[in-house]
């Protein structure tokens, strides 16, 4: 499991973090967390498909 945010591995790494302080994390630092885990894997779905494309010839 990827520890992003959007995936299910994030929202293991916001009940660990929940679990740890004994205190919910806030609203605006998940809200942070989604964006930049959704940049981090459209990123990487990004860069996968161009490696794909260039090794097709």
């Amino acid at each position: 499991l990827l520890p992003l945010p959007m995936l299910d591995g994030g929202h293991l790494m916001y009940f660990t973090i929940e679990w740890i302080t004994s205190r919910p994390v806030p609203e605006e630092v998940q809200e942070w967390g989604f964006r930049i885990g959704a940049m981090l894997l459209f990123t990487i779905m990004s860069i996968a498909i161009f490696n794909d494309i260039t090794r097709l010839s």
